[in-house]
């Protein structure tokens, strides 16, 4: 009696089954691929990957450590997008809202440095008593180790303190749920042209 899943003993049948499952097997690892060398980022994928971390890997957070320079250029990487009537005779500039795309760079100009993101966002003076700004940005990182990743970072910043911290809200890429703080020292500061550096030091926590 001859079942009807049992694999046949004509050659050329016992050949074809060899090469389907060959080819089976070639597909499961070309799927398997963006999985093992990338964070997938397909709906089916992210559902995965949130099961994953939930009935597996909570106890496996990381901890990454940053540190570049952010280059705030007035007229270049900044404009002005909206002020109040009042804004040009505030003494803290309250209610001017600035568009920026701002350089990050590892090193500084006259050291050596390579630009390895960007800082897309917006902020604005929000306090009449101190120069203060809301700031709401995506830290995009475009070459590095995490190119394609991206932090958002939402906060409070006193730009007359010595040290600023502001929270780090999410995250993409391989900073996916990612939660944090960022620590800000302005390193120089050009009154004439308004052109300012800020030393960033970033921890997160994420998966």
């Amino acid at each position: 009696m001859v079942f009807p899943y049992c694999i046949p003993n004509d050659p050329t049948q016992k050949s074809m089954m060899g090469k389907l499952t060959i080819f089976l097997i070639l597909c499961s690892i070309t799927m398997a691929f963006p999985l093992v060398f990338g964070v997938a980022d397909d709906p089916k994928g992210v559902e995965e990957w949130f099961h994953k971390i939930t009935n597996h890997y909570h106890h496996e957070q990381k901890i990454t450590k940053l540190h570049f320079y952010y280059h705030d250029l007035l007229g270049v990487t900044r404009t002005v997008v909206a002020q109040s009537n009042t804004t040009s005779t505030s003494p803290t500039y309250f209610g001017a809202t600035l568009m920026m795309d701002n350089p990050l760079t590892v090193g500084l100009p006259f050291t050596g440095f390579q630009v390895i993101g960007r800082a897309q966002g917006l902020y604005g003076s929000s306090s009449m008593e101190e120069p203060c700004n809301v700031v709401a940005m995506n830290l995009i990182f475009t070459h590095g180790p995490y190119n394609g990743s991206t932090l958002t970072v939402l906060g409070h910043n006193p730009i007359l303190h010595p040290n600023r911290e502001m929270p780090v809200i999410g995250g993409s890429g391989v900073f996916r749920l990612a939660r944090g703080v960022v620590l800000l020292n302005t390193y120089s500061y050009n009154f004439t042209v308004g052109n300012l550096t800020v030393e960033y030091n970033v921890m997160v926590q994420h998966y």
